[in-house]
């Protein structure tokens, strides 16, 4: 005898859908032809509702009802003598109330063959525009188009506000032949939250935050959010195009790297995280008054633990509630660019965290991972790497690259720990790695797609600037990736990094001993393009503040600091310093607490934030500081051997209409009167800078800030002057001609 279930319903469906092992859903539930064409029969299943019925969207007239199947929510009925296809929705009855639904199950597919080739060959740069929870406009209704990739999972559905959370509800359609779920839902509301519901191959089911989610719940839901559909109305047309009109390697950089939970906070016990808007009235200003040229963010992308500053991102795609959404950042960067202020992002390829709501074994295996541990788990940090040698997870990191430089107007990357990439060995013992195909240790699947990578990055982004933190001495991080480089913009100069801040911690008395440690770098200055950096990594961990780092009394400690920043500046290479160190902040760095703001209240660290700033004006206004920055024709030593005195001399020099700077940087605290220098020129020469100025809190030691020069040889210049040198104390030296049209403060 034939039953009401399995008159609408294939032997044992029925049963199959209310037990969620049914994963073709789309072939049943929905509007369908009748087995013999002749008729349209729409099946759906709802929880707990009493009725149903079918009403067109065209006219609004109620064509058919549907025969309740079973208690547990699946209805069926065929629609009279209609036999085309119609848009419809169902008009459901509850015990409590009613609700009209758009059948979710009446849309075909979305996904377009091109975009699916591309995620799987591993090209996709906008992987986010169809991955993901994307607003979509589908026969005139609006909606939101699930969709992720999960190849192993026997079934996928999207659980959220908007369903109760059932996952019977909206089971996604499956597409074999390249591992993607998709569902288009029209009643689905701006910031709903969801999250994807994987039933496993071996039965088990776990709820994972979507990793292209464009915004995330904080812990411990982690659920992800359904975007706004408005966008961001940019106003920063006239920065976007002037990036791509000269270089970076030919301009001023001076980065401020900023960790946006601990630069400033709000509430009584400072407690409350400041938000992207007070970052504008704030951050902006003041970047703009130091005279830094870019601001540099430590991680923003969604992640768990405040402790990781960002390096372990969970939501790749989402920017961190902790701060605002992406309208807001948006908004914020924006505003930096309307002050003519770059944007760089601190950008995390190199791994990603166990937390279970993420990427972690996402469909049941490892799918964003290596499966073998010596490739696939980071042994210092205990997380997992990426699998580079996959086609969609190469596509995921580039489009998510893209996607922050597209739609953030970001101006760069940083990408952190490319060490931990390169190498196969990394921070492993033997027998704890595995060799490439050639057996070797170097990883030749990331170094494929960093040069994938970058050169991709470079071709649709035009002026925008990548900078890699590597530590080893791996050739080519800044060579052209079709000479074999890895195609970089830039490389942290980690060597010239820990050398003078060795030399930094030293006795004055026993630099003499030491002093290749502030001249070795010129050794190796062209052979990359290289940033001086002295980062968030240089004031944490028991390493202490740069001012705790340098021997001596307070005077001694503040003059040294303010000399080896004039060294820096003067120093070939772009110049990036992490936020507080501009003041000179006593204590290390505490994620959880606001730089020590209160010390400004002392002159010592106001003299250190004014040599800063007058340091990045002159930076940004004379062009031999910058010009020839990867040119061994922009800088010449006059004396690199004076290690009795601790005294370094060099010039740089620019352009054809830019003047010569004559650097002279004494680290010891002995006065020098009547000592010569090169020149190379006949004329007066101004003090452009002295740190010794009592402006900065100097001793006042100096020129009186004219030097003349005589026509005498020296240095290898045609002439020279004699010039009192100060005490830890750095002069910059010029022509009068060439003196700024911004003069420093202290002149």
């Amino acid at each position: 005898m034939m039953t009401q279930a399995n008159t609408y319903f294939y032997d044992g469906a029925d049963v199959a859908l209310l037990n969620g092992q049914y994963t073709d859903v789309f072939s049943l539930l929905g509007m369908h032809s009748t087995e013999d064409g002749k008729g349209l029969i729409v099946r759906c299943f709802l929880r707990n509702a009493i009725s149903v019925d079918v009403v067109s969207l065209k006219d609004g007239r109620r064509v058919a009802g549907l025969e309740k199947v079973n208690d547990a929510g699946l209805f069926a009925g065929t629609l009279g003598r209609r036999v085309k296809p119609f848009p419809y929705l169902l008009r459901v009855e509850y015990p409590l109330c009613h609700e009209d639904i758009i059948d979710p199950y009446q849309f075909g597919s979305l996904l377009h063959a091109d975009d699916l080739y591309l995620f799987g060959e591993g090209s996709s740069e906008c992987a986010y525009r169809f991955l993901g929870a994307n607003w979509r406009e589908v026969q005139g209704i609006e909606g939101v188009h699930f969709c992720v990739w999960a190849p192993n999972a026997k079934r996928v559905s999207v659980v959220g506000d908007f369903n109760d959370w059932d996952d019977t509800r909206h089971v996604m359609r499956q597409h074999l032949a390249n591992g993607l779920w998709e569902i288009f839902l029209p009643n689905v509301a701006e910031g709903s939250h969801y999250k994807f519901d994987l039933v496993y191959q071996d039965g088990e089911r776990h709820a994972k935050s979507d990793p292209m989610a464009t915004q995330m719940e904080c812990a411990p839901h982690n659920a992800s959010i359904v975007p706004k559909k408005n966008g961001h109305q940019w106003q920063d047309n006239h920065w976007m195009a002037a990036r791509e009109s000269t270089p970076w390697h030919t301009r001023p950089m001076s980065i401020y790297e900023v960790h946006l939970g601990s630069w400033r906070r709000k509430g009584e016990q400072g407690e409350q995280y400041f938000d992207y808007y007070d970052l504008i009235d704030q951050l902006i200003p003041y970047v703009k008054e130091q005279g830094f040229t870019h601001i540099e963010l430590m991680p923003i992308s969604e992640f768990p633990f405040d402790g990781s500053w960002g390096y372990q991102p969970v939501g790749l795609y989402a920017p961190s509630y902790r701060f605002g959404d992406a309208q807001e950042l948006k908004a914020f960067i924006d505003a930096c660019h309307q002050a003519n202020i770059g944007v760089l992002l601190d950008w995390v390829a190199a791994h990603f965290p166990k937390d279970p709501h993420g990427l972690v074994r996402f469909d049941g295996t490892c799918l964003y991972e290596h499966e073998d541990p010596r490739k696939g788990t980071h042994p210092d940090w205990d997380t997992l790497i990426y699998n580079y040698d996959r086609g969609e997870v190469r596509s995921f990191l580039l489009s998510n690259a893209c996607y922050w430089l597209r739609e953030f107007h970001i101006d760069g990357l940083r990408l952190d720990a490319v060490s931990s990439m390169l190498y196969l060995d990394y921070s492993r013992e033997p027998g704890q790695w595995l060799p490439n195909a050639y057996g070797g240790r170097e990883n030749l699947e990331a170094i494929h797609f960093l040069q994938m990578l970058n050169q991709r990055l470079y071709q649709s982004f035009p002026g925008i600037c990548m900078i890699a933190e590597e530590s080893t001495a791996f050739a080519g991080v800044t060579k052209p990736t079709d000479s074999g480089g890895l195609g970089f913009g830039f490389k942290w100069n980690m060597g010239w990094m820990n050398d003078t801040l060795n030399y930094l911690g030293r006795d004055p008395i026993y630099r003499q001993y030491h002093h290749h440690q502030l001249t070795f770098s010129l050794m190796y200055a062209y052979s990359e393009q290289f940033m001086l950096s002295i980062s968030h990594d240089e004031v944490v961990h028991g390493k202490g503040s740069l001012l705790h780092k340098i021997p001596g009394d307070d005077w001694q400690k503040f003059a040294t600091l303010r000399a080896y920043y004039g060294f820096m500046w003067g120093h070939p290479g772009k110049k990036l310093l992490f936020m507080g160190s501009e003041f000179a902040q006593r204590n290390e760095w505490n994620h959880n607490h606001s730089l020590d703001w209160h010390l400004l209240a002392y002159e010592p660290h106001q003299g250190v934030q004014r040599w800063l700033k007058d340091l990045n004006h002159l930076y940004q206004s004379l062009g031999a500081l910058s010009v020839k920055d990867y040119d061994t024709q922009g800088f010449r030593w006059l004396d690199c051997d004076n290690g009795n005195d601790s005294i370094f001399t060099f010039v740089r020099y620019g352009g054809e209409q830019d003047a010569p700077l004559v650097f002279v940087v004494n680290m010891t605290p002995t006065v020098h009167q009547g000592f010569r220098v090169g020149l190379p020129s006949l004329g007066n020469y101004c003090e452009y800078l002295n740190s010794d100025s009592q402006h900065y809190g100097g001793s006042n030691q100096g020129n009186a800030g004219v030097v003349v020069s005589e026509a005498l040889s020296w240095q290898g210049m045609d002439s020279s002057a004699l010039i009192t040198v100060p005490p830890l104390g750095c002069l910059i030296l010029g022509p009068e001609w060439g003196l700024p049209s911004v003069r420093p403060s202290s002149l």
